[in-house]
């Protein structure tokens, strides 16, 4: 794949990616702010890098939504996941401790504790955390809507991936990622379904949306534009 970089006002660094597969030139803005631009092997770049200037304040709303949507862990807060309760107490401790009681995990910290590092401490806490809830939810839910719907897949695996909610193979395996747990359950289950449907077809066309389409109930371009409002990392 061939690629460029180049400094776009306002917007920043923008990546410009040639795809032998693309047919039309498309727009990505990453939970991490980075913008690709992906462009069909023929157009050339400053095709795309004008595309890119022309929707700059599309960019910019994007790149700020995702930075709005992180959360900053403090003293006495409290953190919901599908699962658990997790509260970040101060104690008169010499060193973070951590105690689970049922589904309340309780993280104290030292009273001299700065915010930056309660909230360094609990993004690596709450990414295992989903790991758990993750690897007890999704292969079951996987399992479940594969035999609803009549498909067939060879493994499933969790990652915390930082480029997409999940993929699927040429050997038809599975990877998911753990942050799907942050997603309500319509979401969870769209990107199972979209997974799934690739074990049959392995592009984006026509096809691979009527399959998909069949199984959401008609919803699949409604459930894509919905998934983009969340971030796949932040917290």
């Amino acid at each position: 794949m061939v690629q460029k970089v180049v400094s776009l006002p306002e917007i920043g660094e923008v990546i410009l990616k040639k795809n032998a597969r693309s047919k039309h030139i498309r727009l990505y803005v990453k939970p991490n702010k980075q913008v690709i631009v992906s462009l069909p092997a023929r157009a050339s770049f400053h095709s795309a890098e004008k595309f890119a200037l022309q929707n700059t304040s599309w960019i910019v709303k994007q790149q700020s939504k995702f930075h709005t949507s992180s959360t900053k862990f403090t003293k006495d807060s409290v953190y919901f996941t599908k699962y658990h309760i997790i509260k970040i107490e101060e104690k008169d401790v010499e060193k973070p401790l951590v105690a689970t009681n049922h589904k309340t995990v309780t993280v104290c910290f030292p009273k001299s504790t700065d915010t930056e590092s309660i909230h360094v401490s609990m993004q690596r806490l709450i990414t295992e955390v989903y790991r758990r809830e993750a690897k007890q939810y999704l292969p079951e839910r996987l399992s479940l809507l594969a035999d609803r719907y009549g498909f067939r897949y060879n493994k499933v695996t969790i990652r915390n991936n930082k480029s997409n909610w999940g993929s699927c193979s040429s050997a038809n395996h599975i990877s998911l990622n753990l942050n799907l747990m942050k997603l309500p359950d319509p979401l969870i289950d769209y990107i199972l379904l979209h997974e799934l449907a690739h074990t049959v077809v392995k592009n984006h066309g026509p096809d691979f949306y009527q399959l998909l389409n069949r199984t959401t109930g008609g919803k699949a371009r409604e459930l894509a534009k919905e998934i983009k409002k969340y971030a796949a990392y932040t917290y």
